[in-house]
């Protein structure tokens, strides 16, 4: 079946230097790239991406986490696309947990659990379609997504501003 997986090349995996690294094994899935962005995530995105955790005691401190707190504080965000994408960037990707995850897997090879008990696991990969449905819808617009993915809607918007670049 075609599906689409949101990855998010965590904080500490950007602190770490990893980004080459996780795109490589990522490449092993024959999966396309169908948008990637970098994106400095404030506390309301982080929220919203991990609301179903919200009453987990470890909650503050994945908020943090994920906002680059304690790392660079930016996110590498890509839609992978394709047969079979969330199982096969899951499997590579490994256990949550990084003590858990095979050796070989990116979590396994890469990941630490802080003194804190934060998983610090490089990697984010939607757990299944729907889940990647709402966290793609979360992290990126239509417009930057090189194919249609879901059914959209066209509107005239007024009074919108926007950075563009300076003629010199």
């Amino acid at each position: 079946m075609i599906q689409q997986t949101l990855v998010l090349i965590k904080p500490d995996g950007l602190k770490k230097s990893l980004t080459g690294n996780i795109l490589t094994r990522l490449s092993e899935t024959k999966l396309d790239i169908v948008a990637a962005k970098m994106v400095q995530v404030d506390r309301v995105l982080a929220e919203r991406h991990y609301v179903y955790l919200k009453d987990e005691p470890f909650y503050e401190e994945l908020l943090r986490y994920i906002q680059g707190i304690y790392h660079k504080k930016k996110v590498m965000a890509l839609i992978y696309h394709g047969e079979d994408a969330i199982k096969k960037v899951r499997d590579l990707a490994g256990a949550t947990n990084p003590e858990e995850a095979d050796s070989v897997s990116i979590r396994g090879a890469y990941g630490r659990i802080t003194t804190k008990g934060v998983y610090e696991n490089v990697i984010h990969a939607s757990g299944n379609i729907k889940e990647a449905e709402r966290e793609i819808k979360l992290w990126f617009q239509p417009d930057e997504i090189i194919i249609q993915l879901y059914p959209t809607k066209t509107v005239t918007l007024e009074k919108v501003k926007r950075i563009l670049w300076k003629v010199s």
